[in-house]
């Protein structure tokens, strides 16, 4: 595989549109979907970045979330358009931490946030060392 030598990005922000099933009948994004959101936010960040976490896998580089934490601010609606930035907040010799802040497009409002950690592990589950091209440039 052809990895960076270094990420570059610790930053992205992406466009969400909730959807309809992602909504009760009063039309408010359920609080489930917001975690796939961050996961749609850190996949972005990564493909930015050219790498893919398809690639990742093939590799033998895997993350599996060891913390998650939202905090809901403001009711997200059916169909308004949305910005999640996701951004890398830390990263150690095998975890990684992102925080993401998702807000209403048409008035900036924040309407959530959280972080998650996610840890390295190889393809058995053992937990490993980060690879050197995950820091980022200094």
């Amino acid at each position: 595989m052809d990895f960076p030598k270094r990420i570059s990005i610790q930053d992205h922000t992406i466009t969400v549109r909730p959807r309809y099933s992602e909504t009760d009948q009063g039309g408010v994004v359920h609080h489930s979907v917001y975690p796939l959101w961050f996961e749609m936010g850190r996949t972005e960040l990564l493909r930015a970045n050219g790498l893919a976490y398809k690639e990742l896998e093939a590799a033998g580089i895997f993350f599996v979330v060891a913390e998650l934490a939202v905090k809901y601010r403001e009711p997200a609606r059916y169909d308004e358009e949305l910005q999640l930035q996701t951004r890398c907040s830390d990263i150690s010799a095998s975890k990684v931490e992102h925080t993401y802040k998702l807000t209403r497009g048409s008035d900036g409002a924040l309407l959530a946030e959280g972080s998650s950690v996610l840890v390295c592990v190889d393809k058995t589950g053992k937990v490993r060392r980060m690879p050197d091209f995950m820091y980022p440039r200094s």
